[in-house]
């Protein structure tokens, strides 16, 4: 088997102070099961066993998100496209195919004008997104997963 996997992803979260921020973190506790057997064995890591909803979302070309917090915790995962996010504190990552964020901003306070995080597209194109998101979950802190 080859070696256990290392999943990135970008983690925006609001401190204790209210102010969001963005971390790139990584999942590592992956083990190697059957999905269903006699399926061969995979690399699986359970990040959340709470009630979820999975949405599909479209970002039409030059869509932009003001300030907002995301409206629960949920996995961001796009589909097509490129999207951006922009945190309180200034960072700002854009995001193409594949590559995840979690949005866990809820906690964030209002500050100068600025609730959360910005979003919007980016480039010519649409972005096509799909969001789990979970129901019943405290706002998670920074790289929790």
């Amino acid at each position: 088997m080859t070696e256990k996997p290392t999943l990135r992803y970008w983690h925006l979260w609001a401190g204790p102070d209210g102010v969001s921020h963005q971390n790139e973190c990584a999942m590592t506790d992956f083990h190697l099961a059957s999905v269903q057997v006699p399926a061969a064995p995979q690399w699986q890591g359970r990040k959340t066993t709470a009630a979820t909803t999975v949405m599909f979302t479209v970002l039409p070309v030059g869509w932009v998100g003001e300030w907002h917090p995301n409206p629960k915790p949920q996995w961001i995962v796009p589909l097509s496209g490129r999207w951006f996010v922009e945190s309180m504190d200034g960072t700002r990552t854009e995001f193409g195919v594949g590559e995840i964020s979690f949005g866990g901003d809820q906690n964030a306070r209002e500050i100068g004008g600025k609730l959360g995080h910005r979003s919007g597209t980016v480039g010519g194109g649409p972005a096509v997104l799909m969001l789990v998101q979970f129901d019943d979950m405290p706002a998670p802190s920074a790289c929790q997963f």
